[in-house]
């Protein structure tokens, strides 16, 4: 993949996906969940999430997303009230802002009315005062209400606090405090014009507290927004930049009135704990002003008026941007996250992959120290001073990251060295600057053998760079090491690596445990950096694990199926494999009633792409654990009342049941029918149509089985069709077309008449849904028995070829699809001259792609119907329309090369008159410039060849032959594999004698040819040259044949299998042409190569050889070829002898008493090879003696084999399995049987594991004939052993 820099990177999978399937990387990795299978009688770790847990998040996540949509409706329909003016007096909770009349209560509307509202709790209404005393005299003060304000501090300490008009009214006015100034009005009783924030405690909108010595808000709940320049700042010392140098302390109540207080939002991020907001330093005093890293080259004591501190830097919880932003400390995002430098922002891959470049380029291109230059100089040489008064260029370098100057009020901040940051793993944080940033390019882990890391991978195996002495780690830290260590492996590691860490990380997986394998594992599958092959490594060692740690994987089901769900629905088949074989593997391992508690959550989840995967996932535990066992939970799902997301995701999940299992449901078809039959009446429309959709899947699975099943649905469905419309009438229309094919023959007649008036109906439909739909619903009607042709070419052809062949319908190409395949059908029904009259004309159209469909559907009709109704004038213009067609294609489709060759090919000898024609229109095709119109006119003589030589035209046979010799110098090499083509369709129907040109002329022409390793020109030419040695060999003459034998054993190195197969077999036609001995010889001298692939295809030739010259020509050189004290050679000539034995057959048994001693000594070598191979020549030869009397020699060939039972590498057990399966059938059972009855109760494992391998194998093939072969045991005193009746002779 390239980048937009041109680079070239590896494409990732988050590539490839689209919105839809991208919704994966949002989805979080659940905490793990507890087992109420393990210690069910203890209580659950707190730590650990409950279902019930789960299903109450589920709730308040669904009523929240239940109000965002409500307010998102009324906002859209006008009725979503918004109060844009603030009210200037505070009003309680419960009070109107409006009177009863509708009229605003304002400030200037008087708060108290005479009216007397009802008595609530609460309320502002006092209790009655009580009469006075007869003793003091003084009334008591009423009762007060449990909402009324706080009281003021009263000039007189030991006064009654008297009674407020309004429990929310302004605060009363309160005594200064002595010896401190009045200085401004802020601290009179004046009410705040702002109103109070309901996620603020309440507090008095006043300077002066109750309590002396305090700021405002003494009361409040702590909050990180306090402007910094004023005395509300509690964390700041008061600086000169705002009160100036002359400020007091006492003047600071003046100026604490003017700042503008903040608003405390709790939806905003907080600051760092520990940090200082903004960057200033807290030691700055109210005289002078400390200059700090963040304010750069700010001059100290610097004029007030030329820098506000409150608008540079603001302390809230808002993460600044702009000019405040500048060198701030901004939280960091963990220690694990790669930051950039000064920024704290993640970095993107490709961030990190400029870094990385970055790096590399600073390390080739930095000065040379005087170290360096001592190395690479001789000696003698001595360092210059430099010229007095001179000074070097100091020109900018550019960086790949350029870092923006930060400007504070306009002056630049100027050169700062970075601290790293020491909060963060191995200085990989947002200030990884200076001697770190060196260590951003040090992708090596720190340990034996490790691969090298990528920089997307730095957060999740940062630690590995860490030289740490892994003794001294706590437990945990370093299993954690070692998971990361063979994961790394894994992931980033060679086949040999990779392979050995997978066998480690599976055998060590209970020791290890599941909850820190997951851990590391989980995280990189929803990296979106991941590509697919380390998805595929990633899951197979999942799959690998989940059989060792079996039932301990229960708390991480949810973990593992939000990550594996996913690739359920990706659009790489294998992709899909995988996933449900995991999650069928994590089914068995954590059993049925885990799996439905941990995914019934997820049913009625309120995203769509969670209960589609959530479907999906339960149709693979279906599949694995059996749908009896799923019934009940489906039974209940799909009729919940609770939701009716959980009724559509049961119903999907029996439609997705029976595309997965197919014809494995019929047993349970009229119990998943009944449990989802309800949904057709559903109030739901989604409900009603995943209904249908899902009774479609049913009736394709169960096809052409189980209509009975369906007997309860078919009325529901048929009101369903006449009243829906859109989506839903979609979707019961594609299941009465699924049910429709099911039907007995009269039945589907009625219900294809009925359902046709809809279908008609729907034709014009513009949906593109609708018509793939109603197309294949009209498909499956014209295919079912019962359906009469006349009622098709009357009442469905009419319209539907005025609806759906248009040129619009040619662009989609589902719709193309569907469209051929429906019009094909329906020619199977009506014949094809009916179909291929109204679309004919059409081949002329101006649209190349309808012309494309047109001759599609014309070459699959007459393909399978052929020629027989189309009469002299469909003919004429068949033939002219393919023409027009042909010559005015455009793309290099073959559709048009096909349908040329297939009409003319079903029309036979009827297309004699207008061969001259077509041959002419080849011809002048052949001369074109264009390399594409030449290679279609080759093709096209290769595809009617054929019908030339029916039409006895071999006079126009010969000139195409001698213009097509003329273009063997084709540059293009597909146009040339063309020709070759041509040549050789001509060849095969002409024949040698009447080739033109003559073959003695055209072979040598080929040879030349042969070299070219285009692999159409190849297969071509190889194909040609091998005819002709069949059928002309004694055309041209043998030194011509062993110039190309040496031509054809570069061609056995040909990737393509086609090539070398045709290769070998013309080596054969050249050996009986000229002899087997030149080609031997130039054989036998192929078998010292080193390349494998050319040595196995050397010694198929010679087998071939052998088989067509006969054994005796090949065997006494082959056999004198083994004395050759070369290892390739000898097991070059075994493995020719395998491959004859396998060729000839019974043939062998002339030659097996020839070539024992030479098995005999290969069967004795050292080498594994050797052994390997003359065991499978053995084999074969004793299959191919079976019943010739040779049992003597294999008796003696076995004694020789049998010591190789014990051997440990997989490919020579496999090589002995096989000889013994040939020396069974050759010798009998039981002779096999005598060898490993020793061994079946042998006290070694090793030899009892064989021997019974053995036995199975031999127990298998041949059951009976064991019989008189088992030991005799005799009878004992309380036991009889003895079976007589296995003793009779019949």
């Amino acid at each position: 993949m390239t980048t937009e820099n041109g680079e070239i990177r590896r494409p990732t999978i988050a590539d490839r996906e689209d919105e839809y399937r991208s919704r994966r990387r949002l989805l979080m990795i659940s905490p793990a969940r507890v087992d109420p299978f393990a210690d069910g009688d203890q209580t659950p770790d707190h730590r650990l999430s409950t279902y019930k847990d789960i299903m109450l998040n589920q709730q308040l996540t669904k009523e929240q997303r239940a109000l965002q949509a409500e307010i998102a409706e009324r906002g859209k329909t006008g009725t979503l009230r918004m109060d844009s003016e603030v009210p200037t007096k505070r009003r309680r909770w419960d009070q109107p802002t409006t009177d009863v009349n509708g009229v605003k209560n304002d400030a200037s509307t008087p708060a108290a009315t005479p009216s007397t509202p009802s008595k609530r709790w609460g309320d502002d209404a006092l209790t009655p005062s009580r009469p006075p005393s007869a003793l003091t005299g003084a009334s008591t003060p009423g009762s007060r209400s449990q909402w009324d304000d706080t009281p003021g501090r009263a000039k007189d300490p030991g006064a009654t606090p008297g009674q407020s008009v309004r429990q929310w009214s302004e605060t009363p006015h309160f005594a200064a405090t002595p010896g401190r100034e009045t200085g401004s009005s802020a601290f009179g009783g004046t009410p705040s014009a702002r109103r109070n924030r309901w996620d603020e405690t309440p507090h008095t909108e006043r300077y002066g507290a109750d309590t002396p010595g305090h700021g405002a808000g003494w009361a409040e709940t702590p909050r990180a927004d306090r402007t910094p320049g004023g005395v509300e700042s509690i964390q700041d010392t008061p600086s000169s930049m705002v009160y100036g140098p002359g400020s007091t302390p006492s003047s600071i109540a003046a100026a604490a009135a003017l700042a503008v207080k903040r608003r405390s939002r709790w939806d905003e991020t907080p600051l760092k704990a520990g940090s200082t907001p903004g960057g200033l330093t807290p030691s700055q005093t109210p005289g002078s002003f400390t200059p700090s890293s963040a304010m750069g080259g700010i001059t100290p004591g610097a004029t007030p008026g030329g820098f506000n501190a409150a608008s540079a830097f603001t302390p809230s919880g808002t993460t600044p941007t702009g000019l405040r932003a500048m060198a701030m400390a901004t939280p960091n995002f963990g220690s694990a996250a790669i930051t950039i430098p000064g920024a704290g922002i993640p970095m993107t891959p490709e961030q990190l992959q400029v870094y990385a470049w970055q790096k590399e380029i600073d390390d080739r291109n930095r000065p040379l120290t005087d170290e360096d230059l001592d190395e690479l100089l001789p000696p003698g040489y001595k360092i210059m001073p430099p010229p007095a008064g001179y000074v070097p260029i100091r020109t900018p370098a550019h960086r790949l990251v350029a870092t923006p100057t930060p400007m504070i009020g306009g002056t630049p901040m100027g050169f700062r060295i970075g601290t790293p940051d020491i909060g963060t793993t191995a200085g990989f944080g947002m200030n990884a600057t200076g001697g770190n940033a060196a260590a951003l390019g040090d992708m090596q882990p720190k340990g034996a053998n490790l691969p090298m890391m990528r920089p997307d991978d730095l957060q999740y195996f940062d630690k590995l760079l860490q030289d740490v002495d892994e003794d001294t780690l706590p437990p945990e830290e370093a299993r954690e090491r070692k998971i990361m260590t063979f994961l790394l492996k894994i992931k980033n590691g060679t086949p040999p690596m990779r392979k050995s860490a997978l066998r480690q990380i599976t055998e060590k997986a209970r020791e290890f445990g599941a909850g820190p394998l997951f851990k590391q594992i989980l995280p990189l599958l929803m990296s979106p950096t991941l590509e697919d092959q380390e998805r595929h490594l990633l899951v197979k060692v999942i799959d690998r694990i989940l059989y060792k740690l079996d039932d301990l994987v229960r708390p991480f089901v949810h973990k593992i199926l939000v990550v594996i769900e996913p690739l359920l629905i990706d659009e790489d088949y294998y992709a899909r494999v995988e996933g449900r074989e995991i999650i069928s593997n994590l089914a068995k391992a954590a059993g049925l009633a885990t799996m439905i508690s941990t995914m019934r959550p997820d049913i009625d989840n309120m995203d769509e792409y969670v209960r589609n995967t959530t479907a999906r996932a339960f149709a693979v535990v279906a599949s694995a654990l059996g749908i009896p066992s799923l019934l009940p939970f489906l039974k209940a799902v799909c009729k919940s009342k609770k939701s009716w997301q959980a009724r559509h995701t049961g119903i999907k999940i029996v439609q997705q049941i029976s595309i997965l299992m197919g014809c494995a449901i019929l047993p349970h078809l009229r119990s998943l029918v009944e449990i989802i039959e309800h949904g057709l009446v559903d109030e739901q429309q989604k409900v009603r149509t995943i209904t249908a959709l899902a009774l479609a899947a049913l009736a394709e699975a169960a096809t052409p089985y189980g209509i009975e099943s369906f007997d309860s649905v078919l009325e529901p469905l048929w009101r369903g069709i006449r009243t829906h419309r859109g989506k839903g009438l979609a979707a019961f229309l594609k299941a009465i077309g699924y049910l429709i094919p099911l039907m007995d023959a009269e039945y589907a007649n009625y219900y294809t008449r009925e359902v046709m008036l809809i279908l008609i109906r729907e034709f014009q439909s513009p949906d593109e849904e609708m018509k793939k739909i109603v197309l294949k619903v009209v498909k499956q009607c014209c295919a079912t028995d019962g359906v009469e042709p006349d009622y098709i070419k009357s009442e469905i052809l009419p319209p539907f070829f005025r609806s759906f062949w248009t040129q619009r319908m040619a662009l989609d190409r589902r719709n193309y699809r569907q469209l051929v395949d429906t019009t094909v059908e329906i020619a199977n029904k009506v014949g094809a001259a009916d179909i291929i009259s109204r679309i004919v004309d059409d081949l002329k159209d101006e649209s190349e792609p309808y012309r494309k469909m047109v001759m599609e559907t014309i070459e699959k009709v007459m393909s399978a119907l052929g020629s027989t109704e189309v009469d002299a004038r469909l003919e004429e213009q068949l033939i002219d329309g393919i023409l027009y067609a042909f010559q005015e294609q455009s793309t290099e489709d073959a559709v048009m090369l096909i349908g040329f060759g297939t009409i003319v090919q079903s029309l036979g000898k009827r297309v004699k008159p207008y061969l001259p024609q077509i041959c002419g229109t080849i011809l002048w095709r052949l001369n074109n410039k264009s390399a594409k119109v030449r290679q279609q006119a080759a093709d096209l003589i290769s595809r009617i060849a054929g019908v030339m030589k029916v039409c006895q035209e071999e006079k126009l046979m010969g000139h195409l032959g001698v213009v097509l010799y003329e273009y063997l110098g084709e540059e293009y090499p597909e146009v040339l594999g063309s020709i070759l083509g041509a040549l050789k369709a001509i060849v095969n129907v002409i024949g040698m004698t009447k080739m033109t040109p003559p073959i003695k002329e055209l072979l040598p022409r080929l040879t030349p040819i042969l070299k070219n390793r285009h692999e159409k020109v190849e297969e071509n030419c190889i194909d040609l040259v091998g005819r002709i040695a069949d059928r002309g060999s004694e055309y041209v003459s043998s030194r011509e044949w062993m110039r190309i034998c040496f031509e054809l054993l570069e061609l056995l190195k040909a990737h393509k299998k086609s090539i070398r197969r045709a290769t070998v077999n013309t080596f054969g036609y050249i050996a009986k042409a000229i002899g087997p001995h030149d080609v031997l010889a130039t054989l036998l001298n192929n078998l010292k190569v080193q390349e494998r692939q050319n040595r196995v295809c050397t010694t198929v030739a010679i087998a071939i050889v052998a088989e067509t010259c006969s054994p005796f020509t090949v065997l006494p050189g082959l056999m004198n070829e083994y004395r050759v004290p070369e290892l390739n050679v000898q097991n070059g000539v075994l493995k020719s002898l395998a491959f004859m034995f396998e060729y000839i057959g019974e043939m062998s048994k002339d030659y097996i008493y020839a070539v024992t001693p030479l098995l005999e000594d290969a069967l004795m070598d050292r080498d594994l090879v050797h052994r390997q191979t003359a065991m499978t020549a053995v084999a074969h030869m004793a299959l191919g003696v079976y019943g010739f009397g040779c049992e003597d020699a294999l008796l003696h060939l076995l004694n020789v084999v049998w010591p190789n039972v014990l051997e440990t590498s997989p490919h020579v057990i496999q090589a002995f399995m096989f000889c013994i399966e040939g020396l069974r059938v050759a010798l009998g059972p039981n002779k096999v049987l005598q060898y490993c009855l020793q061994g079946l109760f042998h006290p070694a494992r090793k030899v009892r594991d064989m021997m019974w391998k053995v036995y199975n194998t031999i127990y298998i093939g041949n059951q009976d004939g064991l019989v008189y072969g088992f030991p005799r045991i005799p009878d004992e005193q309380d036991h009889t052993y003895i079976r007589h009746e296995l003793s009779y002779i019949l």
